[in-house]
């Protein structure tokens, strides 16, 4: 009986020291618990976190999404610029997205907002892990997070420009220029945007009046517009941009484009009516913005991530790897600095800190695992990892080698 003690006691050191220096083994479904831990939380359900949540998914990362249904583009009528998804409505696009990403059972998505994302400091303060609360009180555990939270356009509150925002009035030449070409253009604006625009529009639109709002004389946009661009109202005359400065009251719309259109040629003609203070009017068929964005989440400043030095609207990464300045934190898409918002981009944005996430997980996980091996494991320890590995009882095991 001692030997076949010796020889089970030797069975089981062998698993334990397997089971510890081996690569962890990946289970299709999250693990269940109080608090549910996943590999990686991801907060945002836009094309920047889906693209997170499937590169993750397809090295079976378990991985969850948490997403409130609040999206930037959610006003426009159409995705543009974005192959083989040109022309498609942003909610089939993510629904597409959806049902193709679920073929990757280690990943999940709960339609809830997060409240809350916290450091777990453990281990004698030497690591952490991330806590998740969501709107309900539910929480979960991860150990990286990523952000895909976005921004919000911070616009004026003139009557109309709201309500039509997307459909006519756009911020991107190429999300919804094309769709306008050749169309009477206006810019919406403070003085100091105009030329950037004017450069961004001059080969889809001729006819382009800048609506400034009063700061055509304001010294410090002139003071900008200098500096920037030194011979800006030379080239303003040479592409034949006037100047409005009237204080505009009110954007009527005139006629929806999404109904009045060439499928054809792919154009839409939206027509408005821009009511000014003194009493008169003027007539555009399709409006480029020049307002400020904002973070739409909070949960940035609650971690305490870095801002951009000069856009402190935006979170600033590590490009290589859209690292924020919190380890364990990646920010995607439109609230990081990293210097595009498009859909294209917010997918590229969310697949590079997938694979960064996927390889700093792995590497982790390794040196944790060497760790682990160097140390003394009691005799408890041993058993316990034999019994977990092998699923049977010690009494079982004797039984069984004894009917050898």
């Amino acid at each position: 009986m001692g030997v076949q003690r010796f020889a089970l006691a030797l069975i089981a050191l062998t698993s334990a020291l397997t089971s510890v220096i081996a690569a962890p083994m990946v289970n299709e479904q999250p693990p269940l618990g109080p608090e549910h831990r996943y590999d990686v939380i991801v907060v945002g359900g836009g094309p920047s976190g889906l693209s997170a949540l499937s590169s993750l998914g397809r090295v079976r990362r378990h991985v969850l999404l948490f997403d409130e249904g609040i999206y930037r583009n959610s006003a426009t009528r159409h995705i543009h610029d974005m192959i083989t998804n040109d022309g498609v409505e942003p909610k089939v696009f993510r629904a597409k997205a959806r049902k193709q990403i679920s073929r990757h059972k280690s990943t999940s998505i709960k339609d809830v907002k997060v409240n809350k994302v916290e450091k777990v400091f453990e281990n004698g303060r030497r690591r952490y892990f991330f806590r998740v609360t969501d709107k309900n009180g539910a929480i979960y555990t991860a150990s990286k997070i990523v952000l895909g939270t976005g921004v919000l356009d911070v616009l004026p509150s003139t009557p109309g420009l709201r309500e039509n925002f997307g459909k006519g009035i756009y911020w991107c030449p190429w999300c919804d220029g094309w769709e306008h070409r050749d169309q009477p253009l206006g810019i919406l604006g403070p003085l100091r945007h105009i030329m950037d625009s004017v450069y961004e529009l001059e080969t889809l639109n001729k006819d382009i009046i800048a609506f400034v709002n009063g700061t055509e004389h304001s010294f410090g946009e002139i003071m900008y517009l200098n500096k920037k661009y030194p011979h800006w109202r030379k080239q303003l005359k040479h592409y034949n941009v006037k100047i409005n400065n009237k204080m505009i009251c009110s954007i009527e719309r005139l006629q929806d484009g999404s109904k009045v259109q060439n499928e054809t040629t792919w154009q839409e003609y939206d027509k408005f009516r821009v009511h000014f203070d003194d009493g008169t009017s003027v007539e555009r068929s399709v409006f480029i913005t020049n307002f400020p964005t904002k973070q739409h989440s909070n949960l940035p400043d609650q971690l305490g991530l870095a801002r951009d030095p000069i856009n402190r609207n935006k979170i600033k990464v590590n490009f290589k790897g859209m690292r924020s300045s919190v380890h364990g934190v990646f920010v995607v898409g439109d609230a990081n600095n990293d210097g595009s918002t498009n859909g294209n981009h917010a997918m590229f944005s969310g697949k590079r800190a997938a694979v960064a996430i996927h390889v700093e997980l792995e590497r982790e996980r390794a040196e944790a695992a060497l760790g682990k091996r160097d140390e003394n494991f009691s005799a408890e320890q041993v058993e316990k990892e034999a019994l977990k590995l092998i699923g049977r009882d010690t009494e079982e095991l004797e039984e069984l080698w004894g009917r050898k």
